[in-house]
């Protein structure tokens, strides 16, 4: 792919190039999180047709497990080789995967192809927030956090209405189809607007810690699934294979991550207060929040009876309460200056519902369980966005693409660990629970098994009301005890944010502190030189070839400020 940088000088970040690069990222942002929510809605018949309801939880994995072992390799290789091409990368990948998902004919096949789709997806979340922070400075990004979230509220509304007009009227594939055309928009909206400079390493690529990283990841993935899943258990030799190699994968990163000469995750952003209080925090969220909303979905259509198309207007309002609680955050961030008190409620609020949420039975009223996602979505809202800001502002701008990245990255493991762990124990408890209503109702043990494995809403409402009742109870019997056991993970999230400390939003955005752009005031002054001097040149010369005035250079781009937190 081609090189973008200006002959003429460093980028200048007008505002309207600004809001053109954040259109590019729009478009990526919106076939990320539009897929998500279509396959939450979809999921129940999609592991009911393809034969594989007590390993869904793979499906779910799969995609967070090579979510989570890319992103650091994209922050680092996007602050060494710049972001632009990178991004296309990320954007073509996803696309492709997601053919292949609706061609997928297999279980197996599909969980392999979705965890293709995660490597695409996994560049295209870092990417978006690592360029944010490259042109918009720290005191101003919360603006912006506002058409993200509206963008993200936008495709979480219209994901699972569309999973679930899919699921209903056509085919669980569609929930696939829809990416291909969203997927080649988005490409060329970002071919012809994301303007970034790129670049070329200057050092070692530390080709070692990112194959160590993720050894790590992977390892550490597995030993929560096969420990919490029946047929292996925490007493497998297979399980504890895994655990020894995670020990192992995890000592050998550190030590070469030592003697790096550009190590894939710094050890040094370890010994920054700011960056560990809120990377824990993520840690933490990440191992609550995902737990819960993988499964909700299922919960709506299995316990409560709802059909796939209701199911996801019964998320509307956890949708509702995230963007409206990011907007305001965001704007109020950057009026204030002030971010502390946002992670402090959010992650209150979010604990209280969750408590909420553990006494939901196949009984409790739509109504209320759609407060409880509201305000569910609203505790969100006041942290993720907020605890990324944070973390970017705590560094270096030459740190910003990995700082961000590993921030992501140990939340991305908390929520890896969160559906391993919480999805395995809800799975295990429900196939122990529908083989024995199977059986129950005279079902032998092989066809109990095979109903139980082939179980989806539709084949739930086939069955005669005495078998549908007890089902039903199944699955509401097995999930929301789940919820309580994600109440300590979000206990230790209040702590550390009640520890979070506040440090003064930078005024610099991350490329003009690199010296690798001019913003404000200066490059709208520079911008109106450059077009008048085109508008000569064409007078002057008719025939000769447009070569407008550069800008002069900058004269001392390693000192431009920023905040750090060491």
């Amino acid at each position: 792919m081609s090189t973008t940088t200006a002959p003429d000088g460093p980028l200048l970040l007008t505002q309207k190039r600004i809001w053109i690069i954040f259109s590019a990222l729009i478009a990526g942002m919106l076939l990320s999180s539009l897929d998500q929510t279509i396959v939450s809605t979809a999921m129940p018949t999609i592991v009911g047709q393809l034969g594989g309801v007590e390993h869904q939880v793979w499906i779910t994995t799969a995609y967070l497990l090579a979510t989570t072992i890319v992103m650091p390799i994209y922050g680092k290789f996007g602050d060494i080789l710049g972001r632009r091409n990178l991004f296309l990368f990320a954007i073509a990948l996803f696309t492709v995967a997601s053919i292949a998902c609706a061609f997928a004919t297999d279980f197996w096949a599909f969980v392999i192809f979705r965890a293709i789709q995660g490597l695409g997806g996994g560049g295209l979340m870092i990417l978006s927030q690592a360029i944010i922070a490259d042109i918009v400075p720290a005191n101003e990004r919360g603006k912006y956090m506002g058409p993200l979230g509206g963008i993200f509220g936008l495709s979480a509304i219209a994901g699972p209405l569309l999973g679930g007009y899919f699921v209903d009227h056509l085919t669980w594939n569609w929930a696939f189809y829809i990416n291909i055309p969203v997927g080649i928009a988005a490409f060329a909206i970002a071919w012809f607007t994301l303007r970034l400079p790129s670049k070329k390493a200057t050092k070692r690529i530390d080709i070692a810690g990112v194959v160590l990283l993720s050894l790590a990841t992977t390892c550490l993935i597995f030993f929560t699934d096969f420990g919490g899943d029946a047929a292996e258990g925490w007493t497998s030799p297979l399980t504890w294979t895994f655990g020894a190699g995670l020990v192992i994968a995890v000592v050998a990163f550190v030590l070469v991550e030592r003697r790096a000469e550009d190590p894939i995750i710094p050890l040094e952003l370890f010994r920054n207060r700011t960056f560990v209080t809120s990377t824990g925090i993520g840690l933490t969220l990440g191992l609550g929040m995902f737990a819960a909303l993988a499964f909700m979905p299922t919960f709506l259509q299995m316990a409560s009876g709802t059909s796939a198309a209701v199911s996801g207007l019964l998320l509307v309002p956890m949708i509702v309460g995230l963007m409206g609680t990011s907007i305001y955050s965001g704007i109020a961030i950057s009026r204030s200056g002030r971010y502390r008190k946002y992670p402090i409620i959010g992650v209150s609020v979010t604990l209280a519902t969750l408590l909420w949420m553990s006494t939901l039975t196949a009984s409790t009223p739509i109504w209320i369980i759609c407060t409880m996602l509201f305000f569910f979505g609203a505790g969100l809202g006041l942290i993720m966005q907020v605890i990324v800001l944070v973390v970017q502002n705590s560094v270096a701008p030459t740190m910003v693409g990995v700082a961000t990245s590993t921030n992501n990255y140990f939340r991305e493991v908390g929520a890896s660990l969160g559906v391993a762990v919480f999805g395995a124990i809800f799975t295990s408890r429900l196939s122990e629970r529908l083989n024995g209503t199977f059986s129950a109702f005279g079902a032998s043990p092989e066809a109990a098994g095979q109903a139980t494995s082939t179980l989806d809403p539709a084949a739930l409402n086939a069955l005669p009301d005495q078998v549908r009742n007890a089902v039903v109870s199944d699955y509401a019997e097995s999930l929301a005890p789940v919820f309580l056991y994600l109440v300590p993970f979000l206990v230790i999230a209040l702590v550390l944010a009640l520890l979070l400390r506040e440090i003064p939003l930078s005024a610099t955005s991350g490329m003009v502190a690199r010296g690798e752009a001019i913003g404000g005031e200066e490059a709208v002054r520079l911008e109106r030189e450059r077009l008048a001097g085109v508008a000569a040149s064409r007078t002057t010369a008719p025939h000769g070839p447009d070569v407008p005035d550069a800008p002069a250079p900058l004269t001392d781009p390693a000192g431009a400020p920023h905040r750090s937190d060491p």
